[in-house]
């Protein structure tokens, strides 16, 4: 058996991991890449391998840093079937859709820049006719059934509670009476969040490839601090009639966010103010949470029971059309805005932050991980200028983290996660985090596990195992 990175290794985004056994060729994840933008441009059409060789692709979880390429495997010749979780299919569905339509928009803005600039043009990574491609390939699955994906070879989904659907995802190889199995966490989630279950104890497997977003770093935890701190930023925005920007995954962080403000409103902490979610995609998400109660906690499932709507209020408005997007731009505050995506690297988040970044009295709030070299990641480094659309802007709004609410495991998570499955893998591949980060997180689990292989890939390198 062979496994090679083609993604995601010493990096945090383009998740894409292929394993080779005698015979036949998947893939696990194909995330879209998420960086500056030549670099983006070449590493999401150079895939690294030849699409047309594999036959199947396995899919941890619907964010497009693992799902966001999936349409350009059809155009090279992809033939096989895409496996991922039920909730999985439905939003990664739309968030493929939303994917094509928010490129050919940037490509639209961003050429009519270049133009006046005399420089080339850029083109989408794929089209909707792409995406309705490959959702028709689309198998979805329960969480813990067994399915045969070729001879030999043997595939399950386990929980993960990262987002709706997300799973960690085990393949089994058997040849001549031995079996071998390997286990790709995806993206872990924490536990004791809302909404979603905690993620599932990771299965028995030989070799395990394993996600160390926060590989080096804890969680604030979740608590009074927190709520105080946000109560603090609802109070500004009403005192000085400011905004509150908020960059997030139309998919998790947004449905959290919406809950965590009713939360504050219903016990009387702060008053309600308006809040826009400026996504259609969040919308459409919205509805697909609704259709999927088995991937509920116990808690959520007695809420919608009694009939109660986590996701609405006669203060939180969903905003579709462009024109009522480009309203909010030139709207006083107080309100919050959240909008798509989570690190800035496209869709109307962009408009909002080009548009209120230079206003002192408003703040730009990070609920979640921000790639290098991303506009978000630029924010939260406290950039004085930032580019956007290759303009270089001002930066006078506040900056805020909110860290504790990041839908990822942090380092002490993701040891006890190894520490659970039994007996230990002889194995241990670290991906999906910057280097600084895989190699805390290598470097610990190898003291804590002086027996296991520890490896933390490149770019582009083949390991047999």
């Amino acid at each position: 058996m062979k496994l090679s990175f083609y993604g995601a290794a010493r990096s945090v985004t383009g998740s894409r991991h292929l394993l080779e056994v005698p015979g036949f060729r998947l893939l696990f994840d194909c995330g879209m890449f998420q960086g500056r933008r030549e670099e983006a441009f070449q590493r999401n059409r150079a895939l690294g391998f030849d699409p047309k060789s594999l036959g199947a692709v396995l899919l941890s979880h619907a964010h497009i840093d693992h799902s966001g390429a999936l349409p350009a495997l059809p155009r090279q010749g992809f033939s096989g079937k895409v496996y991922l979780t039920r909730a999985s299919a439905d939003l990664t569905a739309i968030m493929l859709e939303d994917s094509a339509r928010v490129q050919q928009h940037d490509c639209r803005y961003v050429n009519k820049q270049e133009r006046r600039r005399g420089k080339t043009r850029v083109q989408p990574l794929y089209d909707g006719n792409d995406v309705r491609k490959i959702v028709r390939k689309f198998e979805g699955e329960r969480y813990g059934d067994q399915l045969k994906i070729a001879p030999r070879v043997t595939a399950s989904f386990y929980d993960a509670g990262h987002i709706l659907g997300s799973a960690a995802v085990r393949v089994k190889y058997t040849a001549r009476g031995n079996t071998t199995a390997v286990l790709f966490s995806g993206d872990l989630g924490r536990s004791h969040m809302p909404i979603l279950r905690d993620p599932e104890p990771p299965p028995p497997c030989d070799v395990l490839i394993l996600e160390s977003t926060y590989g080096d770093r804890l969680h604030e935890e979740v608590g009074e601090e927190m709520k105080k701190k946000a109560q603090d930023l609802l109070d500004h925005a009403r005192t000085h009639k400011s905004k509150i920007i908020v960059p997030a995954f139309a998919v998790g962080r947004t449905q959290e966010l919406v809950m965590r403000i009713k939360e504050l409103v219903g016990e009387g902490r702060a008053d309600p103010i308006p809040i826009y979610i400026d996504s259609p995609l969040a919308d459409k998400a919205t509805e697909v949470f609704k259709r999927h109660p088995e991937c509920y906690d116990d808690e959520t499932i007695t809420t919608f029971s009694s009939g109660e709507d986590l996701f609405s209020s006669r203060y939180i408005h969903f905003v579709s059309s462009v024109e009522d997007s480009k309203r909010l731009n030139a709207m006083r505050g107080p309100c919050v805005i959240i909008s798509s995506s989570g690190m800035c690297e496209g869709g109307r988040i962009i408009h909002h932050l080009k548009h209120a970044i230079q206003d002192e009295a408003n703040i730009i709030v990070f609920v979640g991980f921000q790639a290098e070299h991303t506009l978000g990641r630029k924010l939260v480094e406290g950039w004085d200028v930032v580019p956007i659309f290759g303009v270089p802007t001002p930066r006078r709004a506040q900056i805020v983290r909110f860290n504790g609410l990041s839908a990822h495991a942090d380092r002490n998570d993701l040891l006890a996660y190894v520490r659970t499955i039994h007996p230990r893998p002889s194995t241990i591949f670290i991906v999906h985090g910057e280097e600084k980060q895989a190699l805390s997180l290598g470097a610990a689990i190898q003291a804590e596990h002086p027996t296991i292989d520890v490896r933390v890939p490149h770019q582009g390198s083949t390991y047999d195992i």
